[in-house]
């Protein structure tokens, strides 16, 4: 990217005050309250397309529960928020394997875990564990599946992603979306699709151009003015 794009190694986003890790999974984790937060895992969307017909490779879920071991034991949180949508569609708890229910359910172990009811998942069974919320509140900060633009709310459901020109070419990746007052998180699920941040639905969270895109890199998130993307 050009001399204009700004870099880093241990990036952090402020929102309301609030200073969270922003890891290159697409979590964030807040430090003070031991708290990790990811967004969108949409396990077993593989199994709902292949209900359908369309027919992909059944191996998403293993992957996004692989990817989410690795950043809970990068951070070992003492709690874990997932902000909806963590499950592609109603039946989706049912379809998943014994071996992914076990590794949630290790996931829980030691720590609080809240899952937040997305518009994909609005009913989540008893038996995985954890608590069901529509929203959790710590503080000034607001957790919810659906932005609203509210100061100091953290979301996800949109899957914001940014495509941006290097050196010569086109990249787009998965970011989040933030203002220094809200954020979207982006998705974190291994197939879940993306929405361009350039996209009206994010001028009407954030009401203004000036938001950033903090762009996931391979090495370190880069941090772009929105109004830069396309």
């Amino acid at each position: 990217m050009d001399d204009e794009l700004q870099t880093a190694r241990n990036a952090t986003v402020d929102i309301a005050g609030v200073t969270f890790a922003a890891d290159l999974s697409g979590a964030l984790f807040w430090e003070d309250q031991g708290l990790l937060v990811v967004s969108d895992l949409h396990l077993e969307k593989g199994s709902s397309f292949a209900a359908r017909g369309v027919l992909l490779p059944p191996y998403d879920t293993v992957a996004t529960l692989g990817r989410l071991a690795a950043v809970i034991a990068r951070h070992d949180p003492r709690m874990v928020i997932a902000l909806g949508d963590s499950f592609h569609d109603r039946a989706a708890p049912d379809r998943l394997s014994a071996p992914d229910r076990d590794t949630i359910a290790a996931f829980q172990v030691g720590r609080d875990w809240i899952w937040i009811s997305g518009n994909h998942d609005p009913a989540l069974p008893a038996d995985l564990g954890g608590l069901v919320a529509s929203e959790v509140a710590i503080g000034e900060i607001v957790f919810r599946h659906e932005p609203t633009g509210a100061a100091g709310e953290i979301a996800g459901h949109l899957h914001p992603k940014a495509r941006v020109s290097t050196r010569g070419r086109t990249m787009e990746r998965r970011c989040f979306a933030c203002d220094g007052e809200r954020a979207v998180m982006p998705a974190f699920g291994a197939y879940a699709g993306g929405l361009s941040i350039r996209d009206a639905a994010f001028e009407r969270i954030f009401q203004t151009a000036g938001f950033m895109a903090h762009v996931l890199g391979d090495v370190r998130l880069h941090i772009i003015a929105a109004s830069r993307c396309y």
